[in-house]
């Protein structure tokens, strides 16, 4: 049973709906507090969570006279505190602070805490029936089936909040389920799209945060750069929307106009298109299940010319391919998946690895994780969380020897 919610249930126009933002200091999280600045007779903020940039938390709480505020790193609680001194903004630290500013009864919950860190305070939002929008791609990646299986039985609304997810989730309103042949999701092809193998291999750290299109955080940037992020978006797109990986397909289009298409039965494919800003699924999800001004560019079809595709390159991105095998390998795998990219992508940062052995240290994680036949279904949040650990001690002990590796 899917949590993904039909059409129903509209707000009336003096309904004031509460929000809390779980990560309200990142990239997602300036987008969504931009629209809820744009309209404060709409939205009251009931929490706000950040990881450890105390000063713009602090701004934030004051300018949304937010209820409760949680700052992941427990030891700037008392730098928090002197902040908000003379405010009723209640103050929290460390990872219960952060589950409480989730499970706080707002009614719509923007999930936004980026990695593993963001599986419980996301659950603790679904738990209790909330609109949660999902930006976290881990919370489907490393737990999918448990997330949505908690999301149903509690009654709470999941609302893909990516750009690629809620293109899906607006064009699969236009069949049934059992009228779906295939959905298609959009790439861009980042920044490394026409580039040499032995190029991509050896790119460094500024080239691939240059993306073409997209304005995002660090990390996101790198996983656009290697494919990665696509390959967690299938992952994502088959928890989401319970699709089989064959249901699945990838097209790169350079120009990030169409952000996803479904395919029926009669041949009818219905796609979603807008500028590049985060903004518009952001503001489609706090809006639902009505529609809210956005502050989106108005998209100029005649300006912009022409519309190109391609199919992917699983040599030259070879984290896409791994995305389809680790979801066809299950019980664990797209767990590993996740976690050994992002100890990658970690070293990758810091200088230790080259771009190209990105995708090889999460290769040989995988199969490391396959030969030790420890594969199981998981079903709670403390199981992804083990695998998960577990994944990135393997990924960091095998990273000596990838890094000596040549392509």
């Amino acid at each position: 049973m899917s949590a993904v919610p039909l059409r129903n249930n509209r707000l009336a126009a003096s309904d004031v709906r509460s929000v809390t933002v779980l990560g309200a200091t990142g990239s997602i999280g300036d987008s969504t507090m931009d629209l809820l600045r744009a309209s404060p007779e709409r939205y009251r903020v009931e929490a706000l969570t950040a990881n450890s940039n105390v000063e713009a938390l602090a701004k934030l709480a004051k300018e949304f006279n937010a209820r409760f505020v949680a700052i992941a790193d427990s030891s700037k609680l008392g730098e928090l505190k002197a902040a908000l001194a003379g405010t009723s903004t209640e103050c929290g630290a460390g990872e219960s602070a952060v589950i409480e500013a989730g499970a706080r009864p707002a009614d719509w919950v923007m999930a936004a805490v980026s990695g593993a860190a963001g599986l419980k305070p996301a659950l603790a939002a679904v738990d209790r029936g909330a609109h949660v929008a999902l930006a976290n791609k881990e919370c489907l990646v490393c737990a999918g089936d448990f997330f949505m299986q908690r999301a149903a039985k509690a009654g709470a609304c999941i609302l893909p909040a990516d750009s690629e997810h809620n293109a899906l989730f607006q064009a699969l309103a236009s069949g049934n389920r059992d009228e779906l042949v295939r959905v298609i999701i959009t790439a861009s092809g980042g920044p490394f799209r026409t580039w040499k193998p032995a190029d991509i291999e050896q790119a460094t750290l500024e080239q691939a945060l240059k993306h073409p299109n997209w304005s995002m955080g660090q990390k996101i940037t790198i996983d656009s750069a290697s494919m990665m992020n696509k390959g967690l978006e299938v992952i994502e797109a088959s928890y989401l929307f319970a699709l089989s990986p064959d249901e699945i397909d990838v097209l790169v289009h350079p120009q990030s106009i169409i952000h996803g298409m479904v395919e029926f039965s009669d041949r009818s494919v219905m796609a979603q298109l807008g500028a590049p800003d985060m903004r518009t699924p952001i503001a489609h999800c706090l809006g639902w299940p009505d529609r809210i001004n956005g502050p989106a560019a108005k998209l100029d079809l005649a300006k912009i010319g022409q519309l190109t595709f391609e199919a992917p390159d699983f040599e030259r991105f070879p984290g896409l391919r791994l995305a389809f095998d680790s979801l066809r390998t299950g019980k664990g795998a797209t767990t590993v998946y996740n976690a050994a990219n992002e100890v990658a992508v970690a070293a990758f940062i810091a200088g230790k690895i080259r771009f190209g052995a990105i995708a090889r240290l999460v290769e040989a994680t995988l199969d490391d994780w396959i030969r030790s036949g420890n594969q199981a279904p998981m079903t709670s949040a403390d199981d992804a969380i083990s695998v998960d650990h577990v994944a990135r001690n393997r990924a960091a002990a095998l990273l000596p020897q990838i890094a000596l590796k040549a392509s």
